[in-house]
């Protein structure tokens, strides 16, 4: 296949294969666009079952960084790689220095971070022979303890805030006391955000493919375990994916017994059109790449200097934004993932932004 014929081929300035014998390194960067900035976005590593798989990953995952950038109001494009292979068994400091030396030849047009499958070691051992890497920086945290370069704590905190925004709008909750919520993934981020609502007095229902995570969540949440497929059919008020992507489809829609949608994961939507089928069904949609820029917002920041409220204080600007999009939808009677398209891409393809003031 062509890549410029993939379905998901979006006009991409650059897609690099990566290839090292030596360390057994197969790999894909993509860059979507470098409007507003240079590319930045994770490495993922994920054992995919075919290399279309991988390129299908990667090029959703660009696009959206791109997008996810823009309604940020970071001065940064859209960009995203995955290595192709098991994070548990493969992975070898030859293999990210190897990867390092192939996003250095870009010269700086993709920043890459942590993501599924890789850790602040893992990128690291890349920082060793690039600089175009982010989120490993130890920073203060409000109360001035050093915390490690990790963004999964404000991912976890930008999609509490988001959470909290969707509730409101949708189901007029002044507070999340009692609140239902079905959580699907307990990784990093899907278990800090299970924390803020058990915190937040909100009821949970949690599913993991790691059965010890979902044990912890009980003895520590008092959460209810549910298998992985029953999952979507829990009579709650809110469903959050945090693991992977593409569960919002025609199979798992009609499942679904929540009101509103707000999770972690990327690319939630199988296609556009499922947004527009989970407005149909009445469910209220917060557009993945939108709730889930905490993230992104946090490295953003490191790489001009760090001031934890500063950092806080954008992140909960994820609310702000979250309700200009609902609000914006109901007027147009379109969906969410719709209008958050229009918003980004009003952003980064028509005139340039102001970008929200990163600390300096």
């Amino acid at each position: 296949m062509s890549i410029f014929s993939h379905h998901e081929y979006d006009q991409h300035e650059n897609v690099l294969f990566c290839h090292d014998p030596i360390s057994g390194l197969k790999a894909i960067i993509a860059i979507h666009n470098t409007e507003l900035g240079p590319a930045l976005g994770g490495c993922r590593m994920w054992p995919y079952a075919t290399d279309d798989d991988a390129l299908y990953d990667v090029l959703r995952l660009s696009r959206g960084m791109t997008y996810k950038s823009a309604l940020a109001g970071l001065p940064l494009g859209g960009g995203k790689s995955v290595i192709i292979g098991d994070p548990r068994q493969d992975k070898s400091p030859e293999l990210f220095m190897a990867m390092a030396e192939f996003i250095n030849r870009l010269g700086g047009r993709y920043i890459t971070a942590e993501d599924a499958g890789t850790s602040v070691e893992d990128l690291k051992i890349m920082a060793q022979t690039t600089d175009h890497v982010v989120g490993i920086a130890p920073k203060k945290d409000l109360q001035g303890n050093i915390k490690s370069g990790d963004p999964s704590p404000m991912t976890a905190y930008g999609i509490f805030v988001g959470l909290s925004t969707s509730a409101k709008y949708y189901l007029d909750r002044s507070d999340l006391e009692g609140l239902r919520v079905a959580i699907q993934g307990l990784g990093h981020v899907g278990y800090r955000l299970a924390e803020h609502l058990h915190k937040a007095g909100a009821k949970l229902w949690v599913t993991d493919i790691q059965t010890e995570q979902v044990e912890r969540a009980q003895d520590e949440l008092e959460a209810i375990a549910v298998e992985p497929d029953a999952i979507y059919s829990q009579t709650v008020d809110v469903f959050a994916p945090c693991a992977l992507g593409a569960v919002l489809n025609d199979r798992t829609i009609p499942l679904l017994n929540a009101s509103v949608i707000a999770g972690a994961a990327n690319n939630q939507l199988q296609d556009e059109l499922h947004g527009d089928k989970l407005r149909h069904h009445g469910i209220l949609y917060a557009p993945d790449y939108v709730i889930n820029a905490g993230g992104i917002i946090d490295v953003a920041h490191e790489r001009t200097g760090y001031d934890p409220l500063q950092v806080k204080q954008h992140v909960e600007g994820i609310g702000d934004t979250l309700l200009e999009i609902f609000q914006r939808a109901d007027s147009e009677q379109a969906s969410t993932n719709r209008v958050a398209n229009q918003m980004a891409e009003e952003r980064f393809r028509s005139c340039p932004i102001k970008p929200h003031k990163l600390a300096s």
